[in-house]
Order: C-alpha cells, then structure tokens, then sequence
C-alpha cells in the first residue's frame, strides 16, 4: 500500500489543491499521447534504416564479380539483408505496441470523464469553502469597525441615540459574523470529507496510469532487446562466415572457376633443314597478314582521281583541303541503290570460301583487280549553291560579336505623396496601459496614427502633378551596384556602444524601453519626428561583431522588427458573420554609432531591402519620405525599397539631438494590412452562449486554437477574456476559477499560454453563474487579449540586398487590437 501522499499535501490556506489534483489527472492523458508519439517516431526511423539496409544488400550484389574477393560481396549482402529484417521486425512491433497504447489514451479519455463526473460535488464544496472564507473574511472585518465605533462614541460622549444606533449596527455585524463562523464550520466539514475521498481517488489513479506506463514501456524495451539480440546473432554469423572464407578457399575457387586448363606446352625439337627439298616446287608468294580482297596493290597517282576526289567532298559542304584526300578506287565501298541504300553482294559459296581469312589460297587473286561499282550521292545544296561549314575559329569569332542590348530605362515616380498617404491612413488598435483587460474599455475610440517622420524634418521632392521634365526632382535610380563604404570612413564607429548588449545602467535613473519593444497596438506615432529610442535591448542573438569592435571592411548592423495586429469580431457561432481585420507595419533599429558613419561618408552605401512574402497583403503603405520603390515592379511576392540615405541621415541626426544618450533608434518603416479569410484567419476561434433569467445568468464561451492562421504556429501567451455583466451581480461561481470586479461589474479570465501542446490541442470551455439582484442580464459583448512572441500572421519577411550593412535581429511578434465575440 501506497503512502497517501495526495491526502496529506494539498490542502493549504486558499484550498487550491483540488485544482492541481485535477489539472494532474488531465497531463496524464498528455503524457500518453506524447509516449505515443515517441514510440511513433522511432519506428519512423527504425524503418527508414530497415530501407536504408535493403537498399545498401541490393548495392552490395551488384559490385563487381571479378577477382578473388567477389564471394565475399555475397556474404555481405546476406548479413546486411538480416539485419534489415531485424529492423522491419522491430517496427512490426512497435506498431503493434503503438495500437495498444492508443487503445489505453481512449480508455483513460473516459475514464477521466467519468472522474470529473464523480468529483462535482467535491468541486461545489472547494468554491464553497472558498467563498465562505471570503464572507467570513470580510464580516470579521465589519465586525471589529462597528465595535470599535461604537466604543469610540462612548468615551467621546457621543448622544445616546448616536450610541444606540452603533450598537445595533455592531449588534448585526456581530450575528452575520457568527453567521459566517457556524457556515464556515459546516463548509469545512464537508471539504475536508469530500477533499480527503477525491484526494486519494486521484491517486489511485495516478498509481494506475504509472503502472500501465511502465508495462507500455516495458514492451518497448523488450521489443527492442529482442532486435538487438537478433542483431548480434547476425553480427556474430557473419563473423564466422568471414572467418570460414579463408584465402586459400578464395584462391582455390578462383583457380577452379576461371582455369584455362592444366597442360603444358610440350617439348620441341630441332629439325635440320632439307635444302633441295626446301626449294623444289616452290613459287614466288607475296603474302601479306591480313591482306583485304580485291584491293588495288598499286595505287594511281594521277592528278584527276584526286581533282575528282576534292570535287566531291566540296559537294559535300566541306572547305577544300577540310577531309584530306580519299582514295576511292582502293577504298572498299559498297554498292548502292538509286535512294543511296546498300546492295547487299550475291555471293555463293565458293566465293565466300575463296574470300574467307582463312583460306589457303591467300594471294592467288590478289594480282587479278577487282572492280567495283562506286556510287556517291553527296547532300545537295540548298538551291545549288554551296554552304560551307564554319570552321571552329569562325564560330568563335561569330559568338564573341553577339551581345546583350541595354535595356531602356525610364523614370520612376514615387508611389504615394505624404497627403495621400495620410488620407489612406490604417488606423492602429487599442492598446493597454497596464497589460490587463480589467483597464480597458472595449468600445472605446480607436486612435489614429501617421509615420514617425514629419513632413518638416526631412526636405523629401514633392510628387510632380506634370510630366516631369529633365530638370525636374526624382527619385534617384535602383542601384545596379551598391558602393561599398570607404575603408577610412569607419574610424569613428569603435566609440560607439554595443547595439545589442544591455549596457551599464546607474541606480540613478530607471532602465529606458527597449528597441523593437513596443506594442502591436500602439498609437503613439505622431505627426512629429516620434524616437522611440532606448538602452537595453531586446532579447535576441546578435551575430557577428559589435560596433564596439567592427574593422573598417565590417558590415554596419541592423535590426529589423514586425509587429502585427489582428482584430476580429465574433457573431454567435456562424463562422460566416467573422469579421476579420489584420494589420502591420515594419520597423528598423539603427545603433548609435551609424550617425557618424553617414555624417562622416558623403556617399554611404544605399540601403536595398526586399520584402517578401506580400502576395498576402492588401495594402503597403511605406514611408514616402525615407523610402523609394519602383511601381513597375512584376513580382507579384516580393518588393524592392532603398533609402534616400539624404533624409536617413538627416532623421537619425535629429533624433540623436533629441535623445543624446540613446543607444538605438527605431524607425518606422512601412505599415501594410493583411488580406483575410475569415474565421481561418484569427489565431483563437470564439464561440459566446448567454442564458439569462431574473435571478441568475449563465455564460459559457468556447475557444480553439487555430495554428493554421500563423505563418509559423506559435503559443498565444498573456491569454485574458474580460466579460461585463450587469443586472447587480451578487455572486459568482466560475471554471476555470476567474476574477471578478464588482466596482467595474467585469468578470476577467487570465489563461495559461493556449498551443498545440495544451488540453485538447487548444481547445476548451469557459463557464460561470452568475446570481442577480436586479436582473435579466443584458448579453453582452466580451473582450479577448493575447500576444504571440516570434511568427506574425502575414508572414512578411525582409532580406538585406548589396552591400555594406547586416541583419544582426529579426523580431516577430503579432497581438490582439479589437478582439470581440457576441452570442
């Protein structure tokens, strides 16, 4: 018998120990399906090696069958094909097991629900002890004031009738507080009783969940014991068989299979030659080896055969003198028929016998010529004229003249001027002041917001409303080529400070924000020059040198954030009625020390960046007086921008004015929206049901993670659901537990990061009852708050194009603006 351990430890003062005893039981249909998910994996790889193994067998067949060592090939194509089979036969197993492991998640799935029907009542009496603990926390309090008022009137001589009403007043406190100590006691009662059964229920079935655990895992070793015993067996015949096949048997087989014989040549001895026997009857021969029949032995030099010869390869297409010349007549060449096909010979069999290599009379005929019928039907030219072919120093020199023509360029023209761009101004979301919904007013103002630089900062050309003219202001040129900053222009960036690596900050003055921090929502871009500046730095990886320690030949360092904002509202459960609402905007950070770069360069490299990834976006907005683009640009996913490096430099330097000490400034780049699809585009689908009677009123929200909204899925994090609720709420019961605010009638829940990963991929149920004083309740419509830290919903991207400077950040971020669901 098992310590009851969940008995003795999870009680405590606010009674929460049922809760995590609950939450308990649920991670252990989790940690199922993640061993599942486990077993699921290796088998995965353990057949990918399986294949893997079949395939090097089926190689180790096909190598070369030559030479004393090919026998052994065949000894490793049985082991390695063994072995594969080891491993297949492991991941029959474990397919096996995974069956009987999803067999037991669906088991305990139910079992859960039968447990969370069981402990209701001991739920019912954790939320009322907990909220007898309040009341009677709060009467004791009325209590001690109401008896100390009325002893306060006493010793001051208050009137008699002031005295008596403080007594009767001290006189209810007194009873509601002995009211609340008797119900306390009896709540206390029945939690302990209840408490104490659930407590050790939930162990009990904790002990069997571990225990079916572990004979799962026992299985699993087991299989895998089993592959590696298999494994060894094999390893082990194949030493032997290794072992068996000695040289001499590799030798010997050799010898046997490829032997040409076992005699050798016999003796020979000499024999005088017989001179008159030797010189009787003999005939002058010329014999040659491999003499050709019916070959000319004497060739005819004269000039016409050659003038014919050169005639004809010139009919030929070629050059004269290209083939050299061709000996026609001694050539053997076949007959051929009026469409230039070959005449087979009729030859009989005396002939083939007298014309074989192997025939005795090997010269007889040679001194007789044979004539031959010769036929040559070269390729006629195209009308009768000739075409000759280009010699390779011709093609040579005919290659290099080609070259590509210029293309035409035209003038570019800026997409937007500032007044236009202010009049198709995106608002930006609400924000929270102090990052809790209970603060918010959900149907507060939207406040507008407009880029960072103002109009009178930076002098930026007007957009001509004439054709312009060769003197008139345009954006200068996409750079073909980006120039490379001076090597003796970057002395002064090693006095500048580290961009992304918090500094040394005194105890005088509190740490300022950090860059590419702000909020999603944020309205505080202003018409004038906005310098969101700071110190400490984001928490990312920089990589590469600092400018602390950047050589002249460093790339100058850049930081670059998106930050999006999704507003949605819910309609009942139609996902038809989602309307949806996605924006962005981009953000670059520029450390301190870049100033005196540009200052000190008077022609600093243009800044080139692609944005990508915007076939997803409605609309971009940039800002028309830092950034240029080119408006014919076809590439439907991507977008090229540079920097009038003029107006960069002058906005940095007003901004290092104004914030002498800061270490980075941000810069607002371009704002976009996001094209939506509805409902599939919010990370957290909602689903709101009210019903609502004079005494009491009941709200149950329904909520799924979406994963497939964001670029890469991510945890929503900072997950709060704020609920007004009218018609003089008196108490509240609520699962999960929630917070409620009588001042403001708000009823908030603060969730843990909602993934994937969470109870149910994501997906769960809000509910609470409420009991009224002065109801029905009004169905109201509720806010919904979160973050995500690392994807956006768009996902946009940039990349650096040329030279001269580096992307040392990319922070991702996305939250919630207006994010509402009705019933």
């Amino acid at each position: 018998m098992i310590t009851p351990y969940f008995l003795e430890n999870f009680w405590g003062e606010k009674n929460n120990g049922f809760d995590v005893l609950y939450h308990n039981m649920k991670h252990g249909q989790i940690s199922s399906k993640e061993l599942t998910d486990f077993i699921r994996e290796r088998s995965t790889i353990e057949e990918a090696y399986a294949r893997s193994m079949t395939k090097l067998a089926k190689s180790a067949g096909n190598f070369s069958q030559l030479g004393t060592f090919a026998p052994v090939w065949d000894v490793f194509k049985s082991s390695t094909e063994k072995l594969a089979s080891c491993h297949m036969e492991l991941v029959r197993k474990l397919q096996e097991l995974i069956k009987e492991v999803q067999k037991y998640v669906e088991e305990q799935a139910k079992a859960h629900k039968k447990t969370k029907e069981e402990v209701a009542s001991t739920l019912e009496a954790v939320q009322n002890i907990q909220t007898t603990s309040q009341a009677l926390h709060k009467s004791k309090e009325i209590y001690n004031a109401k008896t100390v008022e009325q002893e306060r009137l006493r010793k001051e001589g208050a009137t008699q009738r002031d005295v008596d009403k403080a007594g009767v007043k001290a006189k209810k406190a007194t009873e509601a507080y002995k009211s609340y100590v008797e119900k306390y006691a009896a709540a206390k009662s029945e939690f302990e009783q209840k408490m104490a059964e659930t407590a050790q229920k939930f162990q009990d079935i904790e002990e069997n969940h571990i225990l079916h655990m572990k004979e799962i895992i026992k299985s699993y070793s087991q299989s895998v014991d089993e592959t590696h015993v298999q494994i060894g067996e094999v390893h082990n015949e194949f030493v032997r068989n290794i072992e068996n096949t000695s040289v001499e048997s590799l030798i010997q087989k050799l010898a046997e299979s490829k032997g040409t014989g076992k005699e050798r040549p016999g003796p020979i001895e000499f024999e005088e030659c017989n001179a008159a026997i030797a010189t009787e009857g003999a005939k002058p021969r010329r014999r040659k080896p491999f003499g050709i029949p019916g070959r000319r032995k004497d060739k005819d030099t004269d000039s016409t055969e050659s003038t014919e010869v050169e005639a004809a390869n010139t009919a030929n297409g070629a050059p004269p003198g290209y083939y050299g010349a061709i000996d026609i007549q001694n050539a053997n060449v076949p007959q051929v028929d009026a469409e230039g096909f070959c005449i087979r010979p009729e030859v009989n069999e005396n002939d083939a016998k007298e014309n074989s290599f192997y025939s005795s009379s090997d010269s007889e005929d040679e001194d007789e010529p044979r004539k031959f019928h010769v036929e040559i039907k070269p390729v006629q030219p195209n009308n009768g004229t000739h075409q000759s072919r280009a010699t390779i120093d011709e093609l040579k020199a005919s290659i290099g003249n080609i070259i590509l023509s210029p293309s035409t360029s035209g003038q570019m023209r800026r997409n937007q001027s500032s007044d236009e761009l202010a009049k198709t101004r995106v608002p930006t979301s609400y924000e929270l002041s102090n990052n809790d919904l209970l603060s918010l007013d959900p149907f507060g103002p939207t406040a507008g917001s407009s880029f960072s630089v103002s109009s009178t900062t930076v002098p930026v050309p007007n957009r001509p409303t004439t054709p312009l003219t060769a003197g008139a202001l345009v954006p200068p040129p996409r750079p073909s080529s980006r120039p490379k900053l001076p090597t003796g222009k970057l002395t002064g960036i090693n006095e500048i400070v580290r961009p992304f690596s918090p500094p040394k900050i005194s105890n005088a003055s509190p740490p300022p924000t950090a860059p590419l921090a702000r909020a999603e929502s944020s309205s505080s871009l202003s018409s004038n020059a906005s310098l969101s500046a700071g110190n400490t730095p984001t928490v990312g990886t920089s990589r590469g040198p600092s400018p602390v320690t950047l050589a002249s030949q460093d790339a100058l360092p850049i930081a670059v954030a998106f930050t999006e904002s999704v507003n949605a509202y819910f309609k009942g459960a139609d996902p038809t009625k989602c309307i949806v609402k996605i924006t962005g905007e981009m953000t670059l950070s520029f450390p301190m020390g870049i100033i005196k770069v540009f200052t000190t360069n008077p022609s600093p490299a243009v800044l080139t960046f692609k944005l990508k990834n915007t076939s997803r976006l409605e609309q971009i907005l940039p800002n028309q007086q830092l950034l240029y683009s080119d408006p014919s640009q076809s590439d439907s996913n991507s977008k090229d921008f540079w920097f009038n490096m003029q107006a960069l430099t002058s906005y940095l330097r007003k901004a290092s004015d104004q914030n002498p000490s800061a270490s980075y400034y941000n810069v607002d780049i371009l704002k976009y929206q996001v094209m939506s699809d509805g409902i599939h585009s919010t990370p957290l689908n909602l689903t709101v049901y009210w019903k609502c009677t004079p005494s009491t009123s009941d709200l149950r929200v329904d909520y799924r993670y979406n994963p497939e909204s964001m670029a890469i899925p991510g945890p929503l994090t900072n997950v709060q659901i704020l609920v007004p609720v009218d018609g003089g709420v008196t108490s509240m019961q609520s699962l999960p537990n929630s917070i409620w605010n009588s001042e403001q009638n708000k009823c908030l829940w603060k969730l843990s990061d909602i993934s994937e990963k969470s109870e149910n991929e994501g997906a769960g149920s809000l509910r609470a009852k409420f009991e009224l004083s002065n109801g029905p309740s009004n169905p109201s419509t509720l806010a919904v708050q979160f973050m995500n830290e690392g994807s956006t919903l768009s996902g946009v991207d940039m990349d650096l194009q040329g030279t001269g400077y580096r992307l040392s950040l990319s922070k991702k971020r996305f939250a919630t603006g207006r994010y509402m669901a009705d019933c």
